[in-house]
């Protein structure tokens, strides 16, 4: 059983930046997929990036060359850093994990999610 923990969210002004870490415990993290998602009000949970146990990345179109996603698997943390923050970015962000699927933007296919992190953009 794995268990994700997420924080860094909060308030910040458009253009600024913000980092949200994703700490795992149990399983084996060096074999995980590590994704990022985001779900706004009243809108559908949504893949932001994600980085697989082999360093494949992939990034939805819209924060590509603004969110930065990497991991340290000694720390057994995952990181998303989100520069040139816009208000659309606002949503709560929850970090999700696989084994063996790879990075995919199926919500179905992850199996374990943590308790999610809010980040608000003010304009």
């Amino acid at each position: 059983q794995v268990q994700l923990v997420e924080s860094g969210g909060g308030l910040v002004q458009a253009g600024g930046s913000l980092r949200l870490s994703c700490a795992a415990s149990g399983g084996t993290f060096s074999r995980l997929t590590i994704s990022w998602f985001r779900q706004a009000p009243e809108k559908e949970r949504e893949f932001v990036a994600g980085i697989s146990w082999s360093g494949y990345i992939r990034y939805t179109d819209s924060v590509k060359g603004r969110f930065t996603i990497s991991r340290d698997n000694g720390k057994k943390t995952t990181f998303l850093l989100m520069d040139s923050l816009k208000s659309e970015d606002t949503a709560v962000y929850y970090c999700a994990a696989n084994h063996g699927v790879g990075v995919v933007v199926e919500r179905s296919t992850y199996e374990y999610w943590g308790q999610g992190t809010q980040v608000t953009v003010s304009s």
